[in-house]
């Protein structure tokens, strides 16, 4: 009892020492800001002409307004204002405002879009009028369209944003509806496209890099207004002309068709819109273009990922160390193998002790690359010393510059100085010789004078 209580005792005085206990820090509060991004408008008829021509130029400028969107407040929110429509009357040259309300549906990645600029980061803005049959039948059709944004980070976004309802004609008398003068569709007393986001999709990464045997997430979510629900989920794999499916789900089937090494976690997928791929145990037949497709019942948002493989080169020098007599010519073999992709960069240089700094060397020679059957490749570079040449000591460096690498690889070799052969090696090696001699003799010469004796 008495320990106990000694050793509670200390911990009580360690606790008081220590002073009160200090409390998490409070997460940052939300607010709500409008976010204007800089965008072009593009028919969507002749969107493939354009891309085939780029001479050719029907793009429109816009501008997006995402109103209310919910951002963390850091702390640097105090100049951000709301969005002023501008008061004028819009003709068919003016820029077209969509003033985009996320209140069913939530924007993505807010924060990075809102604070790009400060972060020197690029966004890309592009909008089109969505085509859809089942968007366009009925007697009073909505108006779709599909926003596609663009960090330079690699984020990429899209919107589906759905337009106001027509109205009957007494509606349009009692509001004053005029048509937008290029999109011939209602606008706002500003001049404004009222439009809300109905369905979003994105992911973190445009682009990815990784190695062999590693596992790798293709980062695909999305999330829908409460009218909507998920038809498909498809990933596809395109490389050097030809594409195939990896996964597929089908909301109501029995279950996902998928291919080996690929996962896709239906249960995230139906509860958070987590469409994701993972991808285990990465070889160099992965790489290529993914394609993730959302479907629903009326519209399909997709983005593409490209996962390149990149494997760094292992390096080593031929012998390590080199010591030759005169008028020998040795080689020094740089081996560099296990990388990919292919381009490679190897040079070699001489540093001796008078030498300040290293010394390139051009004389080198190289074996053809070579392709092991895991994809990787390799190749042997060759250089030649000369004694007659060569100044010893010194230090032959093999650098190996690759995508892979962070910084080249630098692998070297030691020439040795030969062994002295001087007049006081050769003096040495007399004195020894005669010296051998005449024992040699007195032996011989005692064994003789007993066998006569």
């Amino acid at each position: 009892m008495r320990g106990w209580m000694s050793g509670g005792l200390l911990l009580l005085l360690l606790a008081l020492a220590a002073g009160p206990a200090q409390a998490p820090a409070p997460a940052p509060p939300f607010r709500r800001v409008d976010i204007a991004l800089g965008c072009s408008y593009v028919d969507e008829g002749v969107r493939g002409l354009l891309r085939a021509f780029s001479a050719l130029s029907s793009e429109h400028p816009a501008t997006l307004v995402l109103r209310g969107i919910r951002v963390r407040d850091d702390g640097n929110l105090y100049d951000v204002t709301e969005y002023k429509a501008p008061q004028e009357n819009p003709d068919s040259s003016s820029p077209i405002v969509f003033e985009a309300s996320a209140q069913l549906v939530s924007i993505p990645h807010a924060e990075a879009l809102l604070h790009a600029d400060c972060d020197g980061e690029e966004v890309t803005c592009e909008m089109s009028l969505y085509s859809s049959q089942q968007a366009g039948e009925g007697p009073c059709p909505a108006s779709w369209f599909m926003a596609t944004l663009r960090l330079s980070s690699g984020i990429s976004i899209a919107l589906v944003l759905r337009g106001l309802h027509c109205r009957s004609q007494e509606e349009e008398k009692e509001h004053d509806t005029t048509l937008h003068p290029k999109l011939r569709i209602p606008m706002s007393k500003e001049g404004t496209l009222l439009t809300t986001v109905e369905f979003q999709s994105s992911s973190r990464n445009t682009s990815l890099r990784t190695h062999l045997g590693s596992s790798v997430t293709l980062d695909c979510r999305f999330a829908l207004a409460p009218s909507f629900s998920l038809s498909s989920l498809e990933w596809r794999r395109q490389h050097q002309g030809s594409g195939h499916s990896l996964f597929q789900y089908q909301v109501g089937s029995t279950g996902p068709a998928a291919q080996p090494k690929v996962h896709v976690d239906v249960g995230k997928l139906l509860v958070s819109g987590d469409a994701s791929l993972s991808l285990q145990g990465v070889s160099v037949g992965d790489e290529g273009t993914y394609i993730c497709l959302v479907s629903t019942p009326l519209h399909q948002a997709q983005h593409i990922i490209q996962l390149h493989v990149a494997e760094p080169p292992r390096v080593r020098v031929i012998p390590a160390v080199v010591s030759f007599e005169r008028d020998v010519m040795a080689t020094l073999s740089c081996k560099i193998a296990g990388y990919y992709p292919l381009d490679v960069s190897v040079s070699w240089t001489q540093k001796t002790p008078e030498d300040d700094m290293e010394i390139p060397l051009s004389n080198a020679r190289f074996s053809s690359h070579r392709q092991s059957q895991d994809g990787t490749y390799s190749i042997t570079s060759y250089l030649s010393i000369s004694s007659a040449t060569a100044q010893a000591p010194a230090t032959y460096s093999c650098h190996v510059s690759h995508m892979a690498l962070a910084e080249p690889i630098s692998v070297s070799a030691h020439l040795k100085a030969p062994e002295q052969t001087g007049s006081e090696g050769l003096a040495g090696v007399f004195i020894a010789t005669v010296i051998f001699i005449v024992v040699l003799f007195i032996v011989l010469r005692r064994r003789t004078a007993k066998l006569t004796s």
